[in-house]
C-alpha cells in the first residue's frame, strides 16, 4: 500500500471562483468634446460662414437698391441701421448665445431633459423680448430717429421702415431663438441653411417691393422692410417644424410645462448680461451717427456705406464665435476647462486674422467696396476716408466678438460687456472733445478706429483674467443635521 502513489486531488474551494465584473461600455463619443479643436471649430463655422456670406450679399444688395431710391434713402437707412442691428444682435448673438450656452452646458453634463426644458423657457423669453421691441419702437421710434438727427424726407422714410419692420419684431426674435436652440445642440447646418434661404428671399422680395417690378408698385423703404419680415417668417416656420417634430436633439414641450425660475436664470445670467453688449454697441454707433449728422447728408451716407462693410466682416467673427459657444459650453459642462480655454484662444486668433486680412485689403483699395453703392463724389470721398482709417482695425472688432461668444459659452460674459462699456465712454468723451474743438469728419473716423483697438484688447484681457472653473456645490450629509 505504501508503494502505491496516491494522486493528489485539487484543493476544495470554499466558494466558486468569481469572474471579474464586465467593464461598463465607454460613453458615446461627442465630437465637440473629443475631436481636434481647430478642425471641429472650422467644421462648425463653415455653415455659419456660408449663411452669413449670404447675409453680406443682402447688405450689399439692400444698400445698392436703396441707393437707387436716392441719397436721402441711404441716409434714412443709416438712421434705422442701429436699431435693426440691435434687434438682430440682441436676439441672435446676445440672448441667442445665452440660450445656446445653457443648452450646451446641460447636454455636456448629460442632462437632456434639462436641455429640453431650457429650450421651452428660451422661446418664452424670445416672445417677451420681441413684444417689448415692438411696443418700444412703435411708440418711441420716431422720436429716437429725430434725436439721431433725422429731418424732413430722410426722417419720414426712416419712420416708414421702422413702422413696418418693428410691427413684426417678434419674428426675428423667434427665428434667432430657434436657431440658438439648434446651435446649442451642435447643429449648425439647419440654422445656417435657413439664414441662407432667408437671405435669398430678402434680396428678391426687398428689391421687388422696394423698387417695384411689373404690376407691383414701388413701396420704397417700407417695401424693403416688408420683404425682410416675409423672408424671416419662412425661416422661422421651418425651424419651428423641425424642432417640435422631434427631429432635433432637444424637443421643447408645452404639455406639463412648469415655469421654473432656475431655467430662466440659467439663460438670463448669460443672455441678459450679454444684451448690454449690443445695446452699448448700438448706443456707441448712435452717438457717433448723431455727431456725424452735423457734417451733412453726404458724410452720413458715406459712413453708412462703411458701416455696412464693418457689419459684413464682423459676421465672419460671428460665424466663428457662435460655433465656439456649444464647444466651450459642453467642455465646461464636462469640467474640461483647459480645453474650453484652448477653444476660446483658437477662435480669437482665427477671427482676428480672417477679419483683419479683408479689412486691410479694403483699406488699400476702398473703391472695391464703395463702387457697389454710389457714384456721388461727396459720398464716395467720405466713405473712402472712413474705410482707410477704420477698416484695418476691424480685426480688433473680430477679436472682441470672438471673446464675447467664448465668454458666453463659459457663462462668464461680464468682462467683454465691460469692455464694450469702455469703448462707449471712449467714444463719448473723445467725440465731445472733437466737437468742442471743431474736429473734422476725418478726426471722428480716427476716433472710431482707435475705439476698435481698445475694445479688442480689453475683451481679450477680460477672458485672460477671468476664472472659468465652475463652482463646486458641496454635498451636505443630511444625517449631520440630526446630530
Amino acid at each position: 500500500m505504501s508503494d502505491i502513489a496516491v494522486a493528489e486531488l485539487p484543493p476544495v474551494e470554499d466558494e466558486p471562483r468569481r469572474r471579474p465584473a464586465a467593464e461598463p461600455p465607454p460613453p458615446p463619443k461627442n465630437p465637440l468634446l473629443d475631436d481636434g479643436i481647430l478642425s471641429t471649430l472650422l467644421r462648425l463655422s463653415w455653415p455659419n460662414m456660408v449663411a452669413l456670406t449670404a447675409g453680406t450679399c443682402v447688405a450689399v444688395a439692400e444698400t445698392s437698391y436703396i441707393g437707387r431710391l436716392g441719397t436721402e434713402s441711404l441716409a434714412a437707412m443709416a438712421l434705422v441701421f442701429p436699431f435693426v442691428i440691435l434687434t438682430m444682435t440682441m436676439s441672435g448673438g446676445a440672448m441667442g448665445g445665452g440660450v445656446a450656452s445653457a443648452i450646451a452646458r446641460a447636454l455636456g453634463s448629460g442632462d437632456s431633459d434639462r436641455a429640453a426644458t431650457l429650450a421651452m423657457h428660451a422661446l418664452l423669453i424670445g416672445l417677451c423680448f420681441g413684444f417689448a421691441f415692438m411696443l418700444g419702437m412703435l411708440i418711441f421710434g420716431a422720436r429716437a430717429l429725430e434725436l439721431l438727427g433725422g429731418r424732413g424726407n430722410v426722417l419720414a422714410q426712416a419712420i416708414g421702415y421702422v413702422h413696418i419692420f418693428f410691427a413684426g419684431a417678434m419674428v426675428p426674435w423667434l427665428m434667432n431663438t430657434f436657431a440658438a436652440i439648434l446651435r446649442g445642440t451642435g447643429n449648425m447646418k439647419l440654422p445656417s441653411l435657413m439664414i441662407l434661404n432667408a437671405s435669398v428671399l430678402q434680396i428678391v422680395l426687398g428689391g421687388v417691393l422696394g423698387l417695384g417690378l411689373g404690376p407691383i408698385p414701388s413701396f420704397g423703404m417700407q417695401g424693403v422692410a416688408a420683404g425682410t419680415l416675409i423672408a424671416f417668417s419662412i425661416g422661422t416656420a421651418v425651424m419651428a417644424w423641425y424642432i417640435f417634430s422631434g427631429r432635433a436633439r432637444v424637443t421643447p414641450k408645452f404639455k406639463g410645462l412648469r415655469i421654473q425660475r432656475g431655467m430662466f436664470f440659467d439663460i438670463l445670467k448669460v443672455g441678459a448680461v450679454a444684451c448690454f453688449s449690443p445695446l452699448q454697441s448700438v448706443l456707441t454707433i448712435t452717438i457717433f451717427t448723431h455727431m456725424l449728422a452735423h457734417f451733412g447728408t453726404e458724410v452720413l451716407a458715406g459712413y453708412g456705406i462703411g458701416a455696412r462693410l464693418e457689419f459684413m466682416l464682423t459676421s465672419i467673427a460671428f460665424a466663428i464665435g457662435i460655433a465656439s459657444v456649444p464647444m466651450i459650453g459642453m467642455a465646461i459642462g464636462a469640467r474640461q476647462v483647459k480645453r474650453a480655454r484652448q477653444i476660446a484662444w483658437t477662435a480669437g486668433l482665427v477671427s482676428f486674422a480672417s477679419v483683419g486680412v479683408v479689412g486691410c485689403v479694403i483699406a488699400f483699395f476702398p473703391d472695391l467696396w464703395v463702387d457697389l453703392f454710389t457714384k456721388d463724389p461727396a459720398v464716395r470721398l467720405a466713405s473712402e476716408r472712413y474705410l482707410q482709417a477704420a477698416a484695418p482695425m476691424y480685426a480688433f472688432i473680430g477679436l472682441s466678438i470672438s471673446m464675447y461668444f467664448s465668454s458666453q459659452g463659459a457663462a462668464k460674459v461680464l468682462g467683454p460687456v465691460l469692455a464694450q462699456t469702455g469703448r462707449l465712454i471712449f467714444i463719448g468723451i473723445g467725440g465731445w472733445l472733437l466737437t468742442v474743438n471743431h474736429g473734422t469728419a476725418g478726426n471722428f473716423f480716427t476716433l472710431a478706429a482707435a475705439s476698435m483697438v481698445l475694445l479688442g484688447v480689453t475683451s481679450a484681457l477680460s477672458v485672460l483674467l477671468t476664472r472659468w472653473e465652475p463652482k463646486v456645490v458641496p454635498v451636505v450629509d443630511p444625517r449631520s443635521s440630526l446630530s
